[in-house]
C-alpha cells in the first residue's frame, strides 16, 4: 500500500514546492517508487520537472473532475523511480466547479482509491492556501510534511494551518497525522533563525525533523532548467541535505512501522502483513538501516 504524504503550508514562499520536488526526487533516488502530485495551479512543481505546464494534455484537473483516471495521466520524469502527475492553469477554476459538487473534499481520495499502480510514496504538493485544493489532499493524504521557513511569521502560519488538520481529522480523516515540521531556508548566522527553530521544538518535540534545508544558490537555479537539485548539481549542499532528508524520512517510517506493528489493537493477520514502510521492496529487515545513495549520474544542462 502507498504511503500519502501532503506537503502543506498556506504561507507562500517556505519552500514546500522545492521540498516536494527534492524530496521526492531524493526517495526515488534511494530506490523508492515515487509518484509526485502536483495540486497547485501555478504548475511550479510541474515545471520543475521538466514538464511544460502549458501545454501538458492530460492533468489533475480532469481527474478532480472526473473526466479521466489518474493513471491516464502520469508522465515519466528523468528519473527511473519518479513519475508526475502535472498540474495545469485550468486548476484555479476547479476551486469555484467544486464548490456545489456533490462529495467535493473527496474527488482526490475517490481517484487516488481507484488507482491501480502502487507507488511506495505519493507526494502531493499543495498550493499556498487553505481552499479546496488543498483540502482534498488533506483529505486524501495519510499525513502532513509542514515547511517552516525559519521566520516569526512562519509561526502564525503554522497555528492556523494545524487547527485546518485538526478539523479534518475529525470531519473527514480521522487517520491524518503530521508527518512532521521541516525548517527551511534556515541560516545559522541569524540569531532569529535559532530562535524560530527553539520555539518549534518546544512545541513539537521529536516531529522537527532534524535536517534543516539551507538557502543555496543551487537549490535556487534548479527550478529554471526544470531539474531536482540532484540531478542538477550532484555535488552541491543542496544535493546531500535532501538525500539526507530522504534518508531520515525512510527512517522514520520503519521506526513508525515496528510501533504499529507492535501496538496490540493493531495485529495483521500473516498472509495481510506487508514489508516495513520506507525500506526497498527487496529489504524485510526493519533493524537495517537505509541504503546509501548510488551515484547520480552526470546530466547536461538544459
Amino acid at each position: 500500500m502507498s504511503k500519502i504524504i501532503a506537503v502543506a503550508n498556506q504561507k507562500g514562499g517556505v519552500g514546500k514546492t522545492t521540498t516536494a520536488i527534492n524530496l521526492a526526487a531524493s526517495l526515488a533516488h534511494l530506490g523508492q517508487e515515487t509518484l509526485l502530485i502536483d495540486m497547485d495551479p501555478q504548475g511550479n512543481t510541474t515545471s520543475g520537472l521538466g514538464v511544460e505546464k502549458r501545454t501538458v494534455g492530460k492533468h489533475i484537473y480532469q481527474v478532480l473532475m472526473d473526466e479521466v483516471p489518474l493513471e491516464d495521466i502520469l508522465m515519466p520524469t528523468e528519473m527511473d523511480w519518479l513519475d508526475l502527475a502535472p498540474a495545469h492553469i485550468d486548476l484555479i477554476g476547479a476551486e469555484i466547479e467544486l464548490v456545489n459538487t456533490e462529495q467535493r473534499e473527496f474527488r482526490l481520495q475517490k481517484a487516488l482509491s481507484r488507482f491501480q499502480k502502487v507507488y511506495r510514496y505519493i507526494i502531493i504538493d499543495c498550493p499556498p492556501s487553505l481552499g479546496l485544493l488543498t483540502l482534498n489532499a488533506l483529505v486524501a493524504a495519510h499525513a502532513v510534511l509542514v515547511p517552516v521557513q525559519c521566520e516569526y511569521y512562519s509561526l502564525e502560519g503554522l497555528g492556523q494551518l494545524l487547527a485546518t488538520i485538526d478539523l479534518i481529522r475529525r470531519g473527514f480523516n480521522p487517520g491524518l497525522s503530521l508527518e512532521g515540521v521541516l525548517l527551511t531556508m534556515y541560516d545559522s548566522r541569524v540569531n532569529l533563525s535559532r530562535q524560530v527553530i527553539d520555539e518549534i521544538k518546544k512545541h513539537f518535540g521529536d516531529k522537527v525533523y532534524s535536517t534543516r534545508i539551507p538557502r543555496t544558490v543551487r537549490l535556487a537555479e534548479a527550478p529554471s532548467y526544470g531539474k531536482p537539485v540532484l540531478l542538477y548539481d550532484k555535488t552541491s549542499r543542496a544535493t546531500t541535505v535532501y538525500l539526507d532528508l530522504a534518508r531520515e524520512f525512510l527512517s522514520r517510517q520503519v521506526v513508525a512501522g515496528v510501533a504499529e506493528h507492535k501496538a496490540p489493537a493493531i495485529t495483521p493477520s500473516p498472509e495481510k502483513k506487508e514489508a516495513d514502510p520506507g525500506l526497498p521492496r527487496e529489504q524485510k529487515d526493519p533493524s537495517s538501516e537505509v541504503p546509501p545513495a548510488e551515484p547520480v549520474p552526470d546530466s547536461s544542462q538544459r
